[in-house]
């Protein structure tokens, strides 16, 4: 009896370390200072605006292993504007526009004064620099084995 159930444990074992192979969708987010990868199919990117010092928002969907710029939410309008989304109807003190423009990669700057942070289900994450310094930050999204996503965030 002892050889069974032995045997079902070490096969429990090898699967669940097996599993730890399997490709996931992830998104991976590289600043000039550390790297992240998160478990998310749906968030937005939100940020001051340089001119209009109101917040803007930009949400974006994963699908298909691409990321899509779903919709976009701001106070005034001004440069930067979309010109090709729909605008949905809203009392929230924000102008709504949806779209469905395909994004192969995110780059942006950011720092301090705009506080560019990114917003997902499970919380936010701000982008910029904690010194103040302005940097890079890439989003993409990836298909990378269910370990990598294991320990948390990679960064300070």
């Amino acid at each position: 009896m002892k050889s069974k159930s032995f045997m079902f444990g070490g096969i429990a074992v090898v699967m669940l370390l097996l599993s730890l192979f399997l490709p996931v969708p992830a998104i991976q987010i590289t600043t000039d200072a550390w790297e992240d990868m998160i478990r998310t199919d749906r968030f937005e990117i939100g940020w001051i605006h340089s001119v209009e010092k109101e917040p803007w928002f930009e949400t974006y969907e994963a699908r298909d292993g691409k990321l899509y710029l779903t919709g976009t939410r701001f106070k005034t309008y001004g440069a930067g504007v979309p010109s090709e989304g729909k605008i949905i109807p809203s009392d929230d003190g924000f102008v709504h526009m949806a779209l469905d423009r395909e994004v192969p990669e995110l780059n942006i700057f950011t720092s301090k004064d705009i506080k560019t942070t990114f917003y997902f289900g499970k919380g936010e994450l701000p982008l910029y620099a904690p010194g103040g310094e302005r940097w890079s930050v890439s989003i993409t999204h990836k298909t990378v084995p269910l370990w990598r996503l294991f320990g948390g965030a990679h960064h300070e």
